[in-house]
């Protein structure tokens, strides 16, 4: 005999965007108690709107399945004394497994003798399990929570009622003062209280109070009405995921209208228009065939048709107010030049304890030069890129941007074009932002991203030698994002960054004048080389790089993030060679016997090899085949990867025939001279004794 469950808890409207996260949570712990409790089942379907989440457990089990186990306690010299009688330890053993010592025996296992216990425990009644699943939903997690009333429990948005039935039973549970019964709660405007009679009437008895439980029937209503109407009036309608999901967990049900604005806005730019219509009134905007912005967009109500007129023109009215502000914003900001907004940035604070944003704008400047210098910019993209760079943050103090935070950057590229700025300086500007998360698009212009990384890392070196750096999950300035950022442009434009070299030479420039720049910085942050190298590491296991390789060429010797990342690669794609094994093996070895000799030869480390002390053949084969690899250091990774791969098999040979440790303490030296300079060249790949060989 199976039973359908059913679960809603009735809310105060929740924000959107936790709805749908919310609903996966919920499914999935739901799945762990029912398994954790031998609760089968056929599936469990979710439902939920901004007022309610709930959920339908289909064929569930009427019982808890059996258990029926042999379970193996203590060996028999622990459970039995010399009389043969149980003692403490099994005793012990069967209180634990529910039963008493009397059902205890031996049974021999590999020649030595147990005690065991046949266990049988009987499943409990769905009914009486059921109750406890509400652990399970006063357990979910959500980015904001508050409490209500009297009570100290916090949760998403206060609770107002639970429905809870096994199939037409109310089943005995409650949420904090509020006790499970059979009567829900239709729209808030249209429905009334609702009297679910058995847990699979729920969808049914909710539509007819107008409630589309169903989140994915309702984003299929919206999607088909946008449509038909695209269809009607030869638009094009782009149906953006983000947004969809959105009015989809703001309303419970769905009605979609069109409403219209003046033409003569339509002169404002685009991106201007569409943020005040997605980001601010949650419309989709409307396109003709040829890609041209109307005068229209597209609404979703949480009613019916009744009255739509009146709800058209309110929506009309809210979005006029935000156009005729944003008129008068780009005209207003078109009369400002950008030097007088650039001037205005001394007043203002990038942070407290680092300074302003004119400062910060003169640190960029000199970041971005180096880097350009760096990676091998012409001094027309330098020029290009210094002018960039002065004036970058301008649109900051902009009235647009005050109104549209969001639009920062892409305002600042069209006042700079409008303004007579060349083309690849009002690019730069709106790339210097890019990304903007952790997959986000990445600058496209070489100024773009030289402009983008000198801005993230001042901010991370700033606010590191501020001592603001992120701790566990915390990272309210977005520390880890844009060291993660910085790693996707240098490597998506295939440029080298020499990781303490770089923030060194910064550093250096900075501390020149730090009453200039605002701040003194660190020459040489170990936390803050580890924080970047641990960015890497996740940019790597992205790639579904191993672990123990990541590891291996995170604690090498290389400090250029863009050769990391090839090490990284290559070892990936060599793990799977035949001659893999023993060429890891062989470099290892070397490591080995490198580090180990480190103090013994720390006086003559730097000493020449000398081919004088050898005494076979293979030492002299080796230190030829060492001696040509000698400019490795200029070549590239895969150049250098071939190079030690093939000086494997003579690394075995000379191991062969070769006693490092001599009794000769000259010729010891010597051969652990010679090994230390191999081992560094392993070094500059990875620390190759991290990887793991099968």
């Amino acid at each position: 005999m199976t039973h359908t469950f059913l679960l809603e808890i009735g809310l105060e409207e929740m924000p959107a965007r936790v709805v749908f996260p919310t609903v996966k949570q919920l499914k999935e712990k739901v799945a762990t108690f029912l398994e954790e409790e031998r609760l089968t089942y056929d599936m469990i379907k979710m439902y939920a709107t901004p007022r309610r989440l709930a959920f339908e457990i289909v064929n569930l089990a009427d019982k808890q399945t059996d258990i029926s186990e042999k379970a193996k306690g203590p060996s028999k010299k622990i459970a039995q004394d010399a009389e043969g009688n149980w003692t403490k330890a099994a005793q012990g053993f069967a209180r634990g497994q529910g039963v008493t010592p009397d059902d205890l025996y031996i049974e021999v296992v590999k020649g030595e003798e147990y005690v065991f216990v046949d266990k049988f425990i009987e499943g409990k009644a769905a009914r009486e399990i059921l109750p406890d699943i509400m652990t399970v939903v006063k357990k979910l997690h959500f980015p904001v929570t508050m409490h209500w009333g009297s009570h100290d429990f916090e949760y998403i948005r206060p609770v107002h009622w639970l429905v809870a039935l096994l199939d037409d039973e109310v089943v005995n549970m409650s949420f904090l003062d509020v006790e499970a019964g059979r009567i829900s709660r239709g729209h808030r405007f249209l429905g009334g209280e609702v009297s679910i009679a058995s847990a699979t009437d729920y969808v049914e008895a909710l539509n007819k109070e107008y409630v589309i439980v169903d989140s994915e029937e309702r984003m299929a209503m919206i999607r088909e009405d946008i449509q038909a109407l695209a269809k009607k009036h030869q638009w094009q309608i782009e149906q953006d995921k983000g947004l969809l999901e959105e009015v989809t967990n703001l309303v419970e049900y769905p009605t979609v209208f069109v409403g219209q604005f003046k033409p003569a806005y339509l002169e404002i730019p685009d991106i201007v228009l569409v943020t005040s219509m997605r980001e601010h009134q949650r419309y989709f905007d409307v396109r003709d065939q040829n890609g041209a912005l109307q005068p229209y967009f597209i609404g979703v109500r949480n009613g019916n048709n009744e009255h739509i007129d009146n709800v058209i023109a309110g929506n009309e009215k809210v979005l006029k107010a935000r156009l005729e502000d944003a008129d008068f914003f780009f005209k207003e900001d078109q009369a400002v030049a950008i030097e007088t907004q650039v001037k205005k940035l001394k007043h203002v604070t990038f942070h407290e304890k680092i300074g302003t944003m004119e400062e910060k704008g003169h640190r960029v400047e000199a970041i971005a030069q180096l880097i350009a210098k760096e990676v091998g910019l012409s001094e027309a993209e330098q020029e290009d890129l210094r002018r960039a760079s002065q004036i970058y943050k301008f649109d900051l103090m902009t009235n647009m941007v005050g109104e549209f935070p969001e639009l920062q950057g892409i305002m600042g590229e069209k006042y700079a074009l409008i303004q007579g700025e060349s083309p690849a300086v009002a690019t730069a500007i709106r790339e210097h932002y890019l990304p903007t998360s952790s997959d986000g698009d990445l600058p496209q212009t070489d100024i773009g991203a030289v402009l983008a990384i000198a801005d993230k890392l001042d901010t991370v070196m700033t606010f590191f030698k501020a001592g603001l750096f992120p701790t566990g999950s915390n990272d309210p300035y977005a520390l880890r994002r844009q060291s993660y950022g910085i790693i996707r442009i240098i490597e998506n434009k295939q440029w080298g960054y020499p990781l303490l070299h770089l923030h060194r030479e910064i550093a250096k420039i900075i501390n020149e004048d730090s009453s200039y720049y605002g701040v003194s910085l660190e020459d040489g942050d170990d936390k803050l080389v580890d924080f970047v190298k641990g960015r890497l590491k996740q940019f790597l296991a992205s790639q579904e790089i191993r672990h123990d390789i990541i590891e291996a060429v995170v604690n090498g010797e290389q400090e250029d993030l863009l050769k990391m990342i090839e090490a990284a690669r290559l070892l990936k794609d060599s793990q799977h060679r035949e001659d893999f094994k023993p060429t890891i093996e062989a470099l290892t070895r070397v490591m080995n016997l490198a580090r180990k000799g480190q103090e013994m030869i720390a006086e003559t480390l730097n000493e020449k090899v000398d081919p004088d002390l050898f005494e076979n053949e293979h030492e002299a084969s080796l230190y030829k085949a060492v001696e040509e690899m000698s400019d490795l250091e200029q070549s590239d990774m895969a150049e250098r990867m071939t190079a030690l791969r093939e000086l494997a098999p003579i690394i075995e040979q000379y191991f062969a025939e070769t006693m490092v440790m001599s009794d000769d303490e000259a010729v010891r030296n010597n051969r652990l001279r010679q090994l230390a300079k191999i081992s560094d060249m392993i070094l500059t790949i990875a620390s190759i004794d991290l990887l793991l060989t099968k």
